[in-house]
C-alpha cells in the first residue's frame, strides 16, 4: 500500500485496505511480533535507546515526504493542540518503545509473550478511565478465550509450565511499556482533526526527538552499535515493519473500530511468534499449537464483533482527516 493513501479517518476510502480493519490489525500483530523477534536478537549488539532512536527517526524520513503537504496544512491544527499530540507522542513512541527495548535485554522471551497477552486489560482500564467506555460482555468474553489460547501455545499444554517461570526487574520494565501503549491506544481517539500522514510524522518526530538525551547518554555510558549488515537489516526492518506500516494500520483500525474491539490484537502477536518460530527456527508443530490458534482467533472473533446498538461516543471512530 502507498504510503500516500489517505488511510485515516473511519468515513469511508476508495482503498480497500484502509476499510478492512481486521487484516489492518492482523498485519500490525505480525509486524510487531517480528520486533519483539528481532528487539531480544539484537539484544547486547544495538543499544536499547539507540535502537528506538533510529527506528522512529528512520520512520520520521521515511514518511516525512508523503506527509509534508499534509503537515503543512494541518500545522494550524497542530500548533492549537501540542500538548495532547506531544503526550500521544511521547507514550506511544518515545517512551514505549525506548522501555520494550530495555525490558527485552532483561527477560526472556516467554515472559514477554506472557505479559504481552495483558495489553487488551490495559487498554480496558484506559478506555473505562478516559472515555468511559466499558467492556461488553461479549468483549470480555473473547478476551477471556483467546487469553487462555495464548496461554495454550506458550505453555505448551502444561499449566505447571506457570510454576518455573521466574519474573525480574526487564519483566515490570515490559509491563510498564504495556500501560503506556493502553494509554496510546486510547488517546489516539482524542486526536486532532488532522490527517493520518501528518498524525504518523508528528508522532514519529516527535517521539524520536525526545529520545536524543537519553541516547547521547546512553553514548557515554555503553559501547556503539557495531555497523554491520545484521544490525543494519535489523534496523530496516523495525524502521519500515513494526513502526511505519504498524503503526499507520493500528491507528487506522482503531479509528475504524473502536480501541476495545481493537484490543484482541496484542493475542495474535505470540501467535504470530509461535508461527515465526515453527517456520525459521525448526520447532515442531503440536496439538497444544493448533488448541491455541483456535482458541484466539475464536476469542477475536467474539471479541471484535460489532455491538448490535451504536457504540458509545468515541468508542467508534476519532475525528475524520
Amino acid at each position: 500500500m502507498a504510503a500516500t493513501d489517505h488511510i485515516s479517518s473511519a468515513a469511508p476510502s476508495n482503498n480497500w485496505l484502509a476499510n478492512q480493519p481486521y487484516l489492518l490489525l492482523s498485519l500490525t500483530a505480525l509486524f510487531w511480533a517480528g520486533n519483539a523477534v528481532i528487539g531480544r536478537a539484537v539484544a547486547g549488539h544495538i543499544p536499547p535507546v539507540t535502537l528506538a532512536f533510529i527506528r522512529w527517526g528512520g520512520a520520521f524520513l521515511i514518511v516525512l515526504p508523503f506527509s509534508w503537504r499534509h503537515l503543512v496544512r494541518d500545522w494550524p491544527v497542530l500548533r492549537k493542540n501540542l500538548g495532547i499530540m506531544a503526550l500521544i507522542s511521547i507514550a506511544g513512541i518515545g517512551a514505549f518503545n525506548t522501555l520494550q527495548y530495555i525490558a527485552l535485554e532483561r527477560t526472556q522471551a516467554l515472559n514477554a509473550l506472557l505479559l504481552q497477552s495483558s495489553g487488551p486489560l490495559f487498554v480496558a482500564i484506559w478506555s473505562l478511565m478516559l472515555l468511559g467506555i466499558r467492556l461488553t460482555l461479549k468483549q470480555a468474553l473473547g478476551l477471556s478465550v483467546s487469553l487462555l489460547g495464548v496461554l495454550a501455545i506458550l505453555l505448551k499444554g502444561d499449566i505447571g509450565a506457570l510454576a518455573a517461570i521466574k519474573f525480574n526487574d526487564g519483566d515490570l520494565l515490559f509491563i510498564l511499556a504495556l500501560a503506556i501503549f493502553g494509554f496510546y491506544s486510547v488517546m489516539a481517539l482524542k486526536r486532532p482533526d488532522i490527517h493520518s500522514m501528518s498524525f504518523l510524522a508528528f508522532t514519529f518526530g516527535c517521539g524520536a526527538a525526545v529520545q536524543i538525551p537519553l541516547v547521547i547518554w546512553e553514548m557515554k555510558v555503553r559501547p556503539l552499535m557495531q555497523i554491520d549488515l545484521p544490525n543494519l537489516l535489523a534496523l530496516a526492518y523495525v524502521m519500515v515493519f513494526p513502526s511505519t506500516l504498524a503503526y499507520l494500520f493500528f491507528n487506522r483500525g482503531v479509528q475504524l473500530i473502536g480501541a476495545n474491539r481493537a484490543a484482541p490484537v496484542f493475542h495474535l502477536i505470540p501467535v504470530f511468534g509461535s508461527v515465526m518460530a515453527i517456520v525459521f527456527l525448526g520447532e515442531q508443530l503440536h496439538v497444544f499449537h493448533l488448541i491455541g490458534y483456535a482458541l484466539v482467533l475464536i476469542g477475536v472473533f467474539i471479541a471484535a464483533r460489532a455491538p448490535k446498538a451504536p457504540v458509545a461516543e468515541g468508542e467508534q471512530a476519532a475525528p475524520p482527516s
